[in-house]
């Protein structure tokens, strides 16, 4: 079956439930898993740049803080159902293509995640995600409602 299973999360109380799940899944079956998340990476529209000079490395510092925040949480409860897990954050403004090159890149055969995250606006354009990872992976998703 399967052995290394992605897990991507935004760290939504949706994708928690997710990663719970998969999680639990990995455990049944024996498998080790890889959680994800993505940020977005840093965007300024502006005609004024000078104003802004350290907003990028301040939007940097945040972007990680919060990454490793979802990742360590990911990780107690891997740990708490004792199976190996490995934390990836990345950047990329296309997060469904950082979810199938993670995926590729580390061999997983299968992605396991939430069928969205962020409720209201951000719902409608993160749920998106899932949906261009039906479409273009190769590799199987398995959706969590």
């Amino acid at each position: 079956m399967y052995k290394h299973i992605l897990i991507p999360t935004d760290g939504s109380v949706l994708a928690t439930k997710a990663v719970k799940q998969g999680l639990d899944f990995a455990k049944a079956i024996g498998a080790e898993v890889t959680a994800l998340t993505v940020h977005e990476p840093f965007h300024m529209f502006t005609l004024e740049t000078e104003m802004l000079s350290d907003t990028p490395q301040i939007y940097t510092k945040h972007a990680k803080a919060e990454a490793k925040t979802i990742l360590e949480k990911v990780e107690a409860l891997a740990k708490a159902r004792g199976v190996a897990c490995h934390l990836v954050d990345t950047e990329s403004d296309h997060p469904y293509e950082a979810i199938i090159a993670t995926a590729k890149k580390k061999k997983c055969d299968l992605i396991a995640m939430a069928s969205h995250g962020r409720g209201g606006v951000g719902a409608v354009l993160i749920g998106s995600e899932t949906q261009k990872v039906l479409a273009h992976s190769a590799i199987p998703v398995l959706v969590y409602r």
